[in-house]
């Protein structure tokens, strides 16, 4: 089954342990664990379901970008990673 973690600085903020889920794409895992965590999901996505701008994910250390990041499938051992992303000048 595929593994999400949190990188430390959003677990700053939202206590979220990293997890194991059922799910084919990355979207459907977050729905797993926002189950469990219904906080996360309004950090995550905005009143549409997307990606908010400053959540990155990483899929088996691939950075996803655009829209498709929530349809982009999953393998049983992929490794996603969501982090706050930095943004500023």
């Amino acid at each position: 089954m595929p593994r999400v973690s949190f990188t430390p600085t959003l677990r700053r903020h939202l206590d979220v342990p990293a997890r194991t889920v059922t799910a084919a794409t990355v979207g459907a895992a977050l729905d797993a664990i926002c189950t469990d965590h219904p906080t996360l999901r309004g950090y995550l996505l905005d009143d549409q379901g997307r990606l908010r701008h400053h959540v990155a994910v990483f899929v088996d250390d691939v950075q996803l970008r655009g829209g498709s990041a929530l349809t982009h499938p999953l393998e049983e051992t992929s490794e996603v990673v969501i982090m706050q992303a930095l943004s500023g000048g």
